[in-house]
């Protein structure tokens, strides 16, 4: 007889896989979204509508920054910085071998 509770419903995934890709992949989407959208499109999309206002999917941009802009770009800033630091863990990781989730190795 076999009890069930002591059974895992799957089976254990083998250990010692790659880390540092998951970090890799966090820490530059965080980078690419935060500033590349949040700081870098942000601010491009107010400089292009210097003089009149500008319409990109529904949203009006002028020439100046109100609250909402202001709280895109300090959000991207931030999350950029946080994805640097998730960089910075990922490059510190010790390497492993690449092991995909579930696969019989």
């Amino acid at each position: 007889m076999t009890d069930l509770q002591e059974t895992p419903a799957t089976p254990p995934e083998p250990t010692g896989g790659d880390e540092r890709i998951g970090y890799l992949l966090a820490g530059g989407t965080l980078v690419a979204l935060g500033w590349g959208l949040g700081v870098a499109a942000n601010l491009l999309l107010h400089w292009m509508a210097r003089s009149a206002q500008y319409t990109v999917w529904g949203v009006h941009f002028s020439g100046t920054f109100g609250e909402y802009a202001w709280a895109v770009f300090g959000l991207g800033l931030v999350s950029g910085a946080l994805g640097l630091g998730v960089l910075a863990v990922g490059r510190a990781s010790p390497r492993g071998p690449f092991v995909l989730p579930g696969v019989n190795y």
